[in-house]
This record gives structure tokens, C-alpha cells and sequence, in this order.
């Protein structure tokens, strides 16, 4: 059973790679930016083990098809 917290965690990381693909797709560089810090932080870290280059760069690649 999942906790409440990882479910909350699982829902912050989810939104921003949601908020990251409309970035992409409207060129939002500013947007993109500061997304890219918050994958890139400690606290995303504390919030997923998916590894932050390789999201980024799948969200790039399905921004592309």
C-alpha cells in the first residue's frame, strides 16, 4: 500500500513533468529552466529515484514526435 506522502510526492513529480511537456511545446525557455532546476535538485531527489537527466530527455524526445 502506498503512503499518503509518496502519493503526494508521486503527484509533485507527475505535475511537473506535465507542466514541463506544455513548456516544451509552447517554447516556454524560462518555464523549461526553471522545471529543469527542480529535476535537477535535491529535493527531487528526495521525492523520486527516476534519474532527472533521463526524464528530461524523454520528455524532449516525446516533445519532438
Amino acid at each position: 500500500m502506498i503512503s499518503p506522502y509518496e502519493e503526494l510526492a508521486n503527484a509533485i513529480v507527475l505535475q511537473a513533468a506535465k507542466d514541463y511537456r506544455q513548456a516544451l511545446k509552447k517554447g516556454h525557455c524560462q518555464v523549461q529552466a526553471g522545471i529543469e532546476r527542480f529535476f535537477r535538485s535535491s529535493w527531487f531527489g528526495e521525492l523520486t529515484t527516476i534519474p532527472s537527466e533521463m526524464l528530461i530527455s524523454r520528455l524532449k524526445e516525446e516533445a519532438k514526435s
